[in-house]
C-alpha cells in the first residue's frame, strides 16, 4: 500500500474527457489529471470551484457499510447512517433537509442511479452498492460542471468505475464482522480477445450475509454484480463503452428508539439488557383480514432492492476541434422499503407502564380491572413491573423505472489570447415509480427485539360502533390485541408518480495566461403525472378480527384521482481562476440554479394538484488554494440563499391516530461560512488531512409557521470537521480518521437540542508479497473505535414534544454501536 499525493480534483459527473481517453491516463497521474464539465483537462488546483476526489485505498479505508462512511469525509458535507446500510442521510453546508440525497445526485460513471427524486421518498442509495470495482470518487459544488446531466449547483456525488486494460488483474476478499456479518467482493478486468485486442472487461461484485449491525433476528443477505466493457477505436479517437448491473440485496433500516431522558443513552429493558433496537423477528407473520383478502406484513424482508441496469457511452473525437459525447441508461427495480417505525402513535411513543398503556387508549378504568397482559410465544404474564412499546410496521412497495440520456458536442478554438472549449448539450430523463404504503399496529414489551404481547380484558365487549362496553357475561374476555396485533391497521397511501425532464445546457471554458474564465447556461423543463388510489375504511367483523368484534381497515375504494404538473426553470453559472504564484491560485464562482420539488410534496386540492414552481437557489463561493510538494490546502467562503423550499416529514396524522402522513411546509434560508481543507505529507511514512466547516444559517421565510424565522436549520451543525492520519512503513499500514459533528437541533422550532459528538474509525493492515505482483493483504477495520453513542437525529413524529424539561425518555437515533472487521485481500 503506497501514499499518492492528493489534490483538488474536478470530476465531470456527467461527461468524459474525449481527447485523453481513460487508458492514456496511468495511475499515478488519475489524481493529477481529470475531467472537468467540458471536457478540458486541467487539475483541481486550477479549477474555479471546490472539488474532491478520494482514491480506491480512500473508499476502502473508510467504508463500513454505507454510503455515510465516504460521504462525511467531504469537507461541507453531514452524512450519518444510522439507519444501517442505505438510507444514508447526506446534508449540505448550507441547505434545509430532511436527510437522503435531495440536493445532491449520486452519480456512476457519470450517470444517475436515479433520475428523479421525490417520487417516493426512497433515497438514491437503495440502487446501488459500492464494490471493489470502484476506481475512485469525485465531489464537485458549484461552477459549470453541475449544469450537465442531471444538474445540482449544490453539488454532485460521482463513483468512477474501473476499466480493463491489456492485463488481466483482479481482487479477491473476504471480511467477517461483529454481530453476524460476511461478505465476499471480488474484481476482474482483462482483454476480450488477446493482447492485441481493442476491447476490455471489468466485472465486480460481492455477496454478504449480516445478521446486525442491530441485532434483532431479522437476518439479510444480498449480492450485487457489475461490470462494463470497452472497446477503444483502432484510430485512437475514443471508445465506447457498456455498463450493466444486477441487484438482488436486503439490510435492515433503523429508526429512532427511546433512549434515558437525561444522558440520551441506551438503556436496559425489561430483561436488565440493552436495548439497541425496536426492529423484532417477532413481528414476522403479523397479518389481517382486508376487503382484497389477507394482508401479511413483509416487515422480515427489510429493504429489497432487486433489478437491472444497462447503459452505454460513447467518447468520440470527431476531428482535431471537434468531440462527441453520448450516454444513455435504462434500469428497473422492483423494491420495497420495510421499516419499523418509532411508536404506534396511540400513546406516547414512548415505553408505557401496563396502567398507562389501557388509560392512554381510552380503555375506562372499570374495564381495567383483571387486565391479563400476556406473551405470545409463551402464554406467560408479564411481570407488574414491565414496560410496554406499542409500534408499527411501515411497508411500502417502490417499484420503480428510470431512463436517460444525454448528448453533447465540444468545440476547441482560439479567439486572441484565450483557448476555448465550448460545449452544447442535451438532457432528457423518464422515470416512474410506486409508492405503495401499508401500517401494521402491534403491541411488544421494551426490550432488545421486543416480545409480542396480548392484552386480555375480562367482562367487556364491543358494541355495533366500536365501543367497549360491559358484557353480560362477566366472565366474558375481549381480545385488544390478539397474536400481538393491534387496530389501525391497512392501506394508507397507494400513488404512482412520473416525471419527464429536458434540458438544454451550453458552457464556455477559457484560458488565458494567468486567467481561467468558465461561463454557463443551463434551462430545464418538468413534466409530472400524479396518479392516487383514493382510501376509506372498511368493516371486517367477526372471526378474523383483532378482538373476535369489529375491525376496520383503511383500503382503496376503487376511485383515482390524477392530474398532471409542469415547470421550466433555468440556471447560470460563472468562474474565474487567477494564477498568482506557482503554488498559490485565487478563484470565484456564483451561481443561479434550481431544484424542481420532490413531487410527492405536491397534494390534491379539489381534485387538482397544488402549484408547482422552481425552487431557486443562489450561491457564491469564494477562495484560494495552495499546492506543493508536501501540502495542499484551501479555504473558501460561502453564501447560499434557497427560496421556496417544499419540505416533507413523515408525522403521526392528527386527524387519523396511528396513520402517517407526509407534511409539507413551504420554506426560505440563508447560510454562509468559512471552510479550509489540506494535506500534509510529513514524510515518506505519516501524512495529516483535515478540514472543517463553520457557518451560521438561519430560516428566513416559513409559511404556517413564522415563528421559526431566525432559528438554525434542523439537524445542521454549526462546526463540522474531519482529521485523518495515515502511516505507512514497508509493508505496514495504518489510518486514523476522526469526524466532529457539532450541537444541532431536531426541530425547526430549535427547542430540542442534539448534543455535539465524536466518530472515530481505525484501519491497520500488513501486506504480503508474493510472486509476479501478488499480495496478501490481512486489514483490521474498527467503526466507532470509542463506541460513542452520540444522537445523530431525534424523532419528526415526536414534532416538539420533546421540548422542555427531560422526560424518562428521549426518542432519537444514536451511532450505530461499534464494530470490528477483519478484511482479507488478494490482488493478482
Amino acid at each position: 500500500m503506497t501514499f499518492r499525493k492528493s489534490v483538488w480534483l474536478v470530476p465531470f459527473a456527467c461527461l468524459a474527457l474525449p481527447a485523453l481517453a481513460q487508458d492514456d491516463i496511468d495511475e499515478e497521474s488519475i489524481e493529477e489529471i481529470v475531467v472537468t464539465g467540458t471536457g478540458i483537462a486541467r487539475t483541481g488546483f486550477e479549477t474555479p470551484q471546490s472539488v474532491i476526489q478520494y482514491s480506491e485505498e480512500d473508499i476502502r479505508s473508510f467504508t463500513s457499510s454505507s454510503q455515510a462512511d465516504i460521504l462525511t469525509q467531504i469537507p461541507g458535507i453531514s452524512a450519518e447512517g444510522g439507519g444501517g446500510e442505505v438510507a444514508t442521510n447526506v446534508f449540505h453546508r448550507a441547505l434545509p433537509s430532511g436527510g437522503q440525497f435531495s440536493f445532491t445526485p449520486l452519480l456512476y460513471d457519470g450517470m444517475p442511479s436515479f433520475t428523479t427524486f421525490g417520487l417516493n421518498s426512497s433515497a438514491f442509495d437503495v440502487y446501488y452498492r459500492n464494490d471493489l470495482g470502484i476506481e475512485r470518487s469525485e465531489f464537485v459544488s458549484g461552477g459549470v460542471s453541475n449544469l450537465f446531466g442531471p444538474g445540482s449547483v449544490a453539488g454532485i456525488v460521482n463513483y468512477i468505475s474501473k476499466t480493463g486494460g491489456p492485463d488481466n488483474t483482479g481482487t479477491l476478499q473476504f471480511e467477517a464482522a461483529e454481530e453476524g456479518r460476511f461478505r465476499g467482493d471480488y474484481f476482474f478486468s482483462g482483454p476480450l480477445g488477446g493482447e492485441m485486442s481493442d476491447t476490455y472487461y471489468a466485472l465486480s461484485g460481492y455477496y454478504r450475509q449480516d445478521e446486525g449491525p442491530l441485532k434483532s433476528g431479522l437476518d439479510t443477505q444480498g449480492f450485487q454484480i457489475r461490470g462494463n466493457i470497452k472497446h477503444n477505436f483502432s484510430d485512437g479517437s475514443g471508445s465506447v463503452t457498456v455498463y450493466g448491473q444486477a441487484i438482488d440485496d436486503s439490510v435492515q433500516f433503523f429508526l429512532p428508539l427511546p433512549v434515558d431522558g437525561n444522558s440520551r443513552e441506551r438503556v436496559n429493558g425489561n430483561n436488565g439488557e440493552e436495548v439497541f433496537t425496536m426492529n423484532t423477528v417477532d413481528a414476522i407473520g403479523l397479518s389481517y383480514d382486508t376487503p382484497d383478502g389477507r394482508f401479511m406484513t413483509p416487515i422480515g424482508d427489510g429493504v429489497v432492492t432487486k433489478g437491472q441496469m444497462i447503459a452505454a457511452v460513447l467518447d468520440k473525437d470527431l476531428n482535431d476541434d471537434w468531440t462527441l459525447n453520448a450516454k444513455v441508461r435504462y434500469a428497473r427495480y422492483d423494491h420495497q422499503f420495510n421499516l419499523f417505525l418509532d411508536g404506534d402513535a396511540l400513546g406516547p411513543n414512548t415505553p408505557e407502564t401496563q396502567t398507562e398503556y389501557l388509560t392512554n387508549r381510552g380503555i375506562d378504568p372499570a374495564f381495567q380491572t383483571g387486565a391479563q397482559f400476556t406473551y405470545v410465544q409463551s402464554g406467560q404474564a408479564l411481570a407488574a413491573s414491565d414496560l410496554l412499546f406499542g409500534n408499527r410496521t411501515l411497508d411500502r412497495w417502490r417499484d420503480a423505472t428510470d431512463f436517460s440520456s444525454e448528448i453533447s458536442v465540444g468545440r476547441n478554438f482560439s479567439t486572441g489570447n484565450a483557448e476555448h472549449t465550448l460545449t452544447i448539450g442535451a438532457f432528457f430523463s423518464n422515470s416512474q415509480a410506486d409508492d405503495l404504503n401499508y401500517i401494521t399496529t402491534y403491541l411488544g414489551d421494551f426490550r432488545n427485539a421486543p416480545m409480542l404481547v396480548d392484552v386480555t380484558l375480562t367482562g367487556v365487549q364491543e358494541d355495533d360502533t366500536g365501543n367497549l362496553v360491559a358484557a353480560a357475561d362477566p366472565n366474558a374476555t375481549f381480545n385488544w390485541t390478539l397474536n400481538g396485533l393491534a387496530a389501525s391497521n391497512g392501506l394508507v397511501g397507494y400513488r404512482d408518480r412520473s416525471a419527464r425532464r429536458t434540458a438544454f445546457y451550453v458552457a464556455d471554458q477559457m484560458e488565458f495566461d494567468r486567467w481561467s474564465f468558465d461561463v454557463g447556461a443551463r434551462v430545464e423543463r418538468l413534466d409530472g403525472d400524479v396518479k392516487q388510489f383514493n382510501t376509506a375504511s372498511f368493516v371486517m367483523s367477526s372471526d378474523n378480527s383483532v378482538n373476535n368484534a369489529i375491525e376496520t381497515v383503511s383500503f382503496t375504494d376503487g376511485s383515482l384521482t390524477s392530474d398532471s404538473l409542469s415547470a421550466t426553470e433555468w440556471a447560470v453559472s460563472a468562474g474565474t481562476l487567477f494564477r498568482a504564484t506557482d503554488n498559490i491560485n485565487v478563484f470565484l464562482n456564483a451561481s443561479r440554479g434550481f431544484f424542481f420539488p420532490q413531487i410527492r410534496s405536491v397534494p390534491f386540492n379539489q381534485g387538482r394538484l397544488a402549484s408547482y414552481e422552481g425552487e431557486i437557489i443562489d450561491t457564491v463561493e469564494a477562495g484560494v488554494k495552495f499546492e506543493n510538494d508536501t501540502f495542499s490546502a484551501n479555504a473558501l467562503l460561502f453564501w447560499t440563499t434557497l427560496d421556496d423550499r417544499r419540505n416533507v416529514d413523515f408525522i403521526n396524522d392528527p386527524n387519523n391516530p396511528g396513520n402517517i402522513i407526509e407534511e409539507v411546509t413551504l420554506q426560505s434560508t440563508e447560510a454562509f461560512g468559512i471552510e479550509a481543507s489540506g494535506t500534509w505529507f510529513v514524510n515518506d511514512y505519516f501524512s495529516l488531512n483535515g478540514n472543517i466547516t463553520l457557518r451560521d444559517h438561519e430560516f428566513t421565510k416559513s409559511e404556517g409557521n413564522p415563528g421559526i424565522v431566525g432559528n438554525e436549520l434542523r439537524r445542521q451543525p454549526t462546526e463540522m470537521a474531519n482529521l485523518g492520519a495515515r502511516f505507512n512503513y514497508n509493508n505496514f499500514d495504518a489510518a486514523l480518521f476522526y469526524n466532529f459533528h457539532g450541537d444541532n437541533f431536531a426541530n425547526d422550532s430549535n427547542t430540542v437540542k442534539l448534543d455535539s459528538y465524536s466518530l472515530l474509525r481505525l484501519e491497520a493492515g500488513y501486506t504480503f508479497d508474493f510472486d509476479n505482483g501478488q499480495l496478501i493483504r490481512v486489514s483490521l477495520h474498527v467503526f466507532n473505535l470509542t463506541d460513542e453513542q452520540g444522537i445523530t437525529e431525534g424523532s419528526p413524529r415526536q414534532g416538539n414534544a420533546q421540548s422542555g424539561q427531560p422526560a424518562q425518555f428521549f426518542v432519537g437515533r444514536p451511532i450505530l454501536p461499534r464494530r470490528s472487521m477483519l478484511r482479507v485481500t488478494y490482488d493478482f
